[in-house]
């Protein structure tokens, strides 16, 4: 601990852990951080605080002329002034100094050693330790004997706020990402998850100049070694339909697409545990024990048994553990070229079938256009699920033109001939406040159908509105359920809401033809 300093930085505390084990962490976090706990299986149970989701209006990226002109500027990629990123930092560096100790976690962001990068987090908590050692790769001792410096470095004085006074600050909140000096401050919030995100924002900026495609997708590999990769928003089924007993986990939530093949951004997950159960994901269940960290569930004070239906402190409960949780997992996360590509929606009006078969055209329609019904608790303010399109399925996270992210993906999936698929595993029987969410069960089924090859040799219907081809039959699941519009008993009020979809689609796509080849255009949905 003695032997370890962060003097380069300004930063003079000396007590220093780095790359702590997990026993002395959770030691450290039960004795010097209110809200810690050991849950009864074992998983560290932590409370963010005020904030317990992420912040995306309060991000910022540094304006500088190496990179503003790859930047896609706009409501998510905000600017922010190089003299008020060190207004912050200086800010973050005080703060940091004034603490008893500090932790440093250097690891990698990458399984791929030609693609990866050397990320540093320096943090005030244990439980920021903690989750970071299970949310990147972690060296080993020889690795970590010649770490050097790192690519990046992350400073967490989360638990300090930013300047309201401070010019282009709109609360005490603030991310900033500066690309040209390598690093992120984090101010004013203490929810673990901005850190994670800020390496995946990084690495979705530094990829695509390697001619590598960043994903904000789960992928798993079958026994023959074909790759599925899931793409799709918090909440829509990435991490649950991903931990598959049948198929080896790559990763839950970051992938990146090279020449060679796939691979994972992240040493571990970041489950929703919202609701969760042993009978309905067993995996996730069975993955949360000593090592894990819990965020914000509420427990018994005296059996210190999770109740996970309890959302009284917010629905965006949480589970961070190490990939090796996981008993069916790819290691080291690598693994070939996708077979499949999977677009999860969780479609509030329920007009999306629960599978279709996409054109590659279609594919890039979808892929840009994003959607999905925002899952509540995600982001701070949402409080009940509403239609949103976040292009590439992740565009908080994305820093150049979705355009950039599609073209990488129509390349890709042409030269290695890849089926795309849509699934919905929002609402069916009518949308959300009349009609069900599709059962698990099926949508599993369905999955299932994609990798065994099932729909090969059925018989499509093709959607006069979206243009893509409904499968007819699906073991496992009731025909009816495959068509959308069998399922609502007022077909008039189906008709009226998927033109109200339809339009929403074209709507949204208005913005982005100016930059797209006419036959994408083409690709999407039309009631004409």
């Amino acid at each position: 601990m003695a032997t370890f300093n962060l003097s380069q930085y300004g930063i003079k505390v000396t007590k220093i852990h780095r790359n702590t084990s997990v026993p002395i962490l959770y030691e450290i976090g039960l004795r010097k951080e209110a809200g810690t706990a050991i849950s009864d299986v074992g998983a560290l149970l932590v409370y963010s605080g005020e904030k317990t989701g992420r912040s995306p209006k309060d991000k910022r990226i540094v304006r500088n002329p190496e990179s503003e002109q790859n930047i896609d500027w706009g409501d998510i990629n905000i600017g922010l002034d190089k003299n008020t990123y060190m207004v912050n930092h200086e800010r973050a560096i005080d703060y940091l100094n004034i603490c008893e100790r500090l932790f440093v976690v250097d690891a990698f962001a990458g399984w791929d050693p030609k693609y990866r990068i050397k990320v540093r987090i320096i943090c005030t908590r244990a439980y920021h330790a903690l989750f970071m050692q299970n949310m990147l790769i972690m060296p080993t001792a020889s690795e970590l004997a010649s770490f050097g410096e790192p690519d990046y470095v992350v400073f967490n004085a989360g638990g300090f706020p930013a300047n309201i006074y401070t010019s282009e600050m709109t609360s005490k909140t603030s991310v900033d990402v500066n690309l040209e000096r390598k690093e992120i401050v984090i101010l004013g919030t203490q929810y673990a998850g901005e850190m994670k995100k800020g390496i995946f924002g990084v690495m979705n900026y530094l990829m695509p100049l390697q001619g590598v495609l960043p994903m904000h997708c789960s992928a798993n590999v079958g026994k023959d070694g074909d790759v599925s990769i899931l793409f799709g928003l918090s909440g829509t089924g990435k991490t649950t339909l991903s931990a598959d007993p049948k198929r080896k986990l790559i990763g839950d939530d970051e992938h990146c697409w090279t020449d060679d093949g796939t691979f994972n951004i992240e040493g571990g997950c970041y489950a929703k545990a919202i609701n969760l159960s042993a009978e309905s994901e067993p995996d996730i269940f069975n993955a949360i024990r000593f090592g894990t960290v819990l965020e914000n569930v509420v427990y018994d004070k005296e059996s210190r048994e999770v109740d996970y239906t309890d959302t009284s402190i917010t629905q965006n409960t949480r589970a961070s553990y190490p990939i090796e949780h996981i008993e069916n997992v790819q290691i080291p996360c690598v693994a070939g070229h996708p077979k499949n590509i999977i677009f999860l929606t969780c479609d509030a009006f329920g007009v999306l079938p629960p599978v279709s078969k996409l054109t590659p055209e279609q594919a890039s329609y979808h892929f840009i256009s994003g959607y999905t019904a925002k899952v509540a608790g995600t982001e701070m303010g949402v409080t009940e699920p509403q239609a949103t399109f976040s292009a590439c399925f992740g565009a908080a996270f994305m820093m150049w033109h979705p355009n950039k992210y599609a073209e990488l993906l129509a390349e890709k999936m042409r030269k290695h001939n890849v089926t795309a698929w849509l699934v919905n595993t929002g609402w069916t029987g009518g949308a959300h406040g009349v009609g069900s969410r599709i059962k698990l069960k099926y949508t599993r089924a369905m999955i299932d159908a994609i990798h065994h090859g099932d729909f090969e040799s059925v018989a499509y219907t093709r959607d006069e509105a979206f243009g893509f081809e409904i499968p007819g039959k699906c073991p496992g699941v009731p025909d009816a359920v495959l068509m959308p519009e069998s399922t609502w008993d007022d077909k008039a009020a189906y008709k009226a809401t998927k033109a109200k979809l339809v339009a929403l689609f074209k709507k949204n796509f208005k913005k982005f033809e100016a930059g797209v080849n006419p036959e994408i255009i083409a690709a999407g949905p039309d009631m004409e």
